[in-house]
């Protein structure tokens, strides 16, 4: 009985066939094929709120130079804490000589980072993107 027994044990295959591996192999790649694209376009997003997020923080030190001053004035954005990498063109509307400002558009821009570029405009309710709306000449 135990001479069986142990007959039987030793012609027992060990290990995974060839098909079982690459059956799990494929199994990995799909998941994988699945995952990263995911994973990259949440970077994108991050990289997005990053900026939106900067650009609430700039708009704040402008609003914060009008209440000090009466106008808005160009070059507020050097308080502001901002990320990094991103940058953002700050611009007034009659900022020039002696005529004081009634309005500001902010724009930040991620580059290849991020998904577009966004915009704050106070004349126009503030944050866009800038697909919709751009810095206006005259706002």
């Amino acid at each position: 009985m135990i001479a069986r027994i142990r007959k039987s044990m030793d012609e027992k295959e060990k290990g995974f066939t060839l098909i079982e591996l690459l059956v799990v192999i494929i199994i990995i790649g799909i998941l994988a094929a699945i995952a990263i694209p995911v994973f990259l376009n949440q970077r994108k997003k991050a990289v997005d709120a990053s900026v939106k997020s900067d650009l609430r923080s700039v708009a704040n030190e402008m609003e914060t130079a009008y209440v000090d001053n009466g106008w808005y004035t160009a070059g507020t954005t050097a308080g502001a804490k901002v990320t990094p990498g991103n940058s953002f063109v700050t611009t007034t509307n009659g900022a020039t000589g002696t005529v004081a400002a009634t309005a500001f558009c902010v724009v930040g821009d991620p580059g290849a980072k991020g998904t577009h570029k966004w915009v704050y405009v106070s004349s126009a309710g503030g944050l866009q993107a800038a697909t919709v709306l751009v810095c206006p000449g005259t706002f």
